[in-house]
């Protein structure tokens, strides 16, 4: 991809117009460390340039520089994709956008609608929303990760069976596309392109703003952690048993969010219901939980989500490494049934994971995300119950970690006819990945790729391709 580095830095240069901190090439010093910074170390990237843009019209000039000199563009908000394809996912000829200068924030005290910033990340985004009349919406906890990309692959956290998913949230965006001209995209205005944009952005432009609609943060919040440290990982499969019960029952109490992860040293089920602690206790959930209770605490909003974020540090750290990470989505009918979770996790003991660095991850969905049609937006997994999410990590990473979750994940679809899962966990090595990610909405997409973006301006590994 891409041709004439001089002429293409050159083309950007002139869009700075002498301004410092514009942008970065591979000759510089520190490049890598101090400008490209990918998330996952055990995928070698290397952008052509990273453009840190002060406003859409430089956007917009970026991307004219780019399809002048045959490049393709990908923007980064927190940048925490698996597979770093915010900086061309290991493909070279790609130029990454870096929206880190996009912080604006408002309020609509009438209609409680919040414009946010695309390079906002979702820590400062809980802040804002707070500090703005004690607002909130669905996303997830990591307070590093940016609403840029996450808002737009689905955006999922433990309030979003409750709320729906931050997708769900948008009502309007600045778009910048492939043409190089800025957008508006809602229900009535490039609505072609804003269903296309809730779900699947990065193949469609850069957004450079969203307007959400926001809710009264829940007044009390219950944090709960149940522990179960076991010799063996087949000790656990009846609790885990016990949890998947819960979570597929289709009357569970849509304030309630959890986990169950495995690790090398048992489980832990975390969660939170938001509620009071009588309400929790009313609702039935801590009775058909097995274990003892180490933790039941009652917080308020901002103290619950920096506790969230805290738990999954633990497994999910902000920080960058070499990992591996396989997933897959669940429809109620696809559970595993208890022999195929006695089976699994006996041969999980049986294995050498080639690191002490291991965790799995069943984390519930659905409740108010299935109120959504299905082709409402391109998101596809609005009939799953459960994801599941398999790490490793390594120093380096060995071939013998991967393996494992190779197998570890051979033995789940032994068990199930599942297929499909949500694009923010990228596996570069899933095959037929935009089907898996887009499922039935993935020939719309095509059809929608073909109007905006026929040329594939935006592109990555997976990336949808434009419909013939």
């Amino acid at each position: 991809m891409g041709q004439g580095h001089s002429a293409l830095q050159t083309c950007i240069n002139g869009i700075a117009n002498g301004r410092s901190g514009f942008a970065a090439y591979p000759s510089q010093p520190l490049y890598q460390l101090a400008w490209v910074k990918p998330y996952n170390l055990d995928i070698k990237v290397h952008p052509e340039a990273v453009v840190r843009p002060k406003d859409s019209n430089d956007i917009a000039e970026v991307i004219k520089c780019a399809t002048q000199h045959g490049y393709k563009v990908q923007a980064k908000s927190g940048g925490h994709s698996f597979g770093n394809y915010g900086l061309g996912g290991g493909q070279d000829g790609v130029i990454t956008i870096d929206l880190v200068n996009f912080q604006q924030f408002s309020m609509d005290n009438k209609t409680w609608q919040a414009t946010i910033g695309a390079g906002s990340h979702l820590g400062d985004v809980t802040d804002r929303l707070h500090d703005a009349g004690g607002r909130a919406m669905a996303y997830g906890v990591c307070p590093d990760v940016g609403i840029g990309g996450h808002a737009t692959i689905g955006g999922l956290g433990p309030m979003s069976r409750m709320w729906g998913s931050a997708l769900d949230h948008i009502v309007e965006v600045e778009v910048v596309t492939a043409d190089g001209k800025i957008q508006r995209a809602s229900e009535t205005q490039n609505s072609d392109l804003f269903w296309g944009l809730r779900g699947a952005a990065s193949n469609l432009g850069v957004i450079t703003e969203f307007v959400v609609r926001t809710h009264p943060e829940p007044a009390n919040v219950v944090q709960y952690s149940y522990t179960f440290i076991f010799g063996k990982s087949a000790d656990v499969a009846s609790t885990y048993s016990a949890w998947q019960d819960l979570i597929s029952d289709p009357k569970l109490d849509r304030r309630f969010g959890t986990e169950f992860i495995l690790n090398p040293t048992g489980a832990i089920i975390t969660g939170t219901f938001y509620g009071t602690e009588a309400e929790y206790r009313a609702s039935g959930i801590p009775d058909r939980l097995p274990g003892k209770t180490d933790m039941v605490g009652n917080n308020d909003w901002l103290t619950a989500f920096a506790h969230d974020a805290e738990n999954e540090a633990l497994y999910l750290s902000g920080l960058a490494t070499p990992f591996y990470s396989k997933s897959l989505a669940f429809r109620r009918e696809e559970l595993i049934n208890t022999t195929g979770i006695a089976d699994i996790f006996k041969w999980t003991d049986s294995q050498d994971k080639g690191t002490p660095l291991w965790f799995i991850i069943f984390d519930a969905t659905g409740g108010a995300i299935a109120d959504v049609p299905m082709n409402a937006t391109a998101y596809s997994h609005r009939d799953k119950v459960m994801f599941y999410q398999s790490y490793v990590v390594g120093l380096p990473l060995s071939k013998k970690s991967k393996g494992f979750l190779e197998n570890f994940h051979g033995q789940i679809t032994k068990w199930t006819g599942a297929f499909g899962t949500y694009a923010g966990y990228v596996d570069p090595e899933l095959k037929d990945a935009p089907q898996q990610y887009w499922g039935s909405n993935y020939e719309e997409l095509r059809r929608v790729k073909k109007v905006w973006d026929p040329k594939e301006v935006f592109w990555n590994p997976q990336s949808v391709r434009p419909a013939e």
